[in-house]
C-alpha cells in the first residue's frame, strides 16, 4: 500500500469529507484536500494541481486547496484570488499553524477537518452562501 492510501483511514477520510460539507454549507467558496506522492515543490504542485482540478474555475474565485505531499511530510494551503485578496498571509499562516500542530502528534485527519473548519468560517465571512449557490467542486479528497 503506498502512503497516499495509507494516509488516512476509511474512517478517516469521512471525517474530512464531513468537515468539507460542513465547511462548506454556509458559503459559495470551495474547499479540496488533496493527497499524492510528489518530489516537486510543494507551493508549486499545489497551484498546478488547484488547476487540475479545475478550481481556478469557481464564479467568485473563492476555492481553496488544502495539498499534501505525503511522501514529503510537507502541505500548502492555497487560495484562489477572490479569497487571498480579502483575507491575506496572516490568514494563509494561522490556518498552516493549525493543521500543523495536528500533524506534528500524528492526528492528520484531525489536522485537516480543523484546517478545513477555519477556512470554512473565513470563505463564509467574506463569501456567505446565497440562494441559488451550488456545490461547483467534488468534496471527495483527491488523490494523485
Amino acid at each position: 500500500m503506498s502512503t497516499v492510501e495509507s494516509f488516512l483511514s476509511v474512517e478517516e477520510e469521512a471525517e474530512v469529507v464531513r468537515a468539507i460539507r460542513v465547511a462548506e454549507k454556509q458559503t459559495s467558496g470551495e474547499i479540496r484536500v488533496h493527497l499524492e506522492n510528489s518530489e516537486q515543490e510543494v507551493s508549486l504542485r499545489a497551484k498546478e494541481v488547484f488547476q487540475l482540478l479545475k478550481m481556478d474555475a469557481t464564479e467568485a474565485h473563492n476555492g481553496v486547496i488544502v495539498y499534501v505531499a505525503v511522501n514529503q511530510k510537507q502541505f500548502y494551503i492555497y487560495g484562489d484570488q477572490g479569497i487571498h485578496t480579502k483575507v491575506g498571509d496572516s490568514f494563509w499562516q494561522s490556518t498552516r499553524d493549525l493543521i500543523l500542530a495536528a500533524f506534528k502528534q500524528g492526528q492528520f485527519a484531525k489536522g485537516l477537518s480543523e484546517g478545513v473548519l477555519q477556512i470554512g468560517k473565513e470563505l463564509e465571512h467574506y463569501f456567505p452562501w446565497k440562494e441559488g449557490d451550488i456545490n461547483e467542486l467534488p468534496d471527495e479528497i483527491s488523490k494523485g
